[in-house]
């Protein structure tokens, strides 16, 4: 379940990945089989091969990538999450959600 994001974020997100880039949504979640992880970065692409390609540069394998929903997309998680925002050049979105 999703929290902490706006309709006009999701959207944006959605057609950066329509459109072949790489895109970034990070929202508050709960899963109960993560009880540590408070917060999820979703990396979406509709283009899978360049999705798999970015991937690998953080270590990141194509077997976990999600195939459901709208695009191909990876789910960050924990220190990986920070890892890749910091490197990514997504502060905002580790300070917005208190990752740091």
């Amino acid at each position: 379940m999703a929290f902490g994001i706006k309709k006009e974020e999701l959207h944006d997100w959605k057609e950066k990945a329509e459109s072949g880039q790489i895109a970034f949504l990070t929202h508050y979640w709960y899963d109960e089989r993560f009880p540590q992880c408070h917060t999820v970065t979703k990396v979406a692409c509709s283009n899978r091969m360049r999705l798999i390609w970015w991937g690998k540069q953080y270590g990141l394998k194509q077997e976990w990538i999600h195939e459901r929903n709208e695009f191909p997309h990876f789910d960050l998680l924990g220190e990986t999450q920070k890892k890749i925002l910091q490197a990514e050049g997504l502060e905002e979105q580790l300070k917005r959600f208190k990752l740091l």
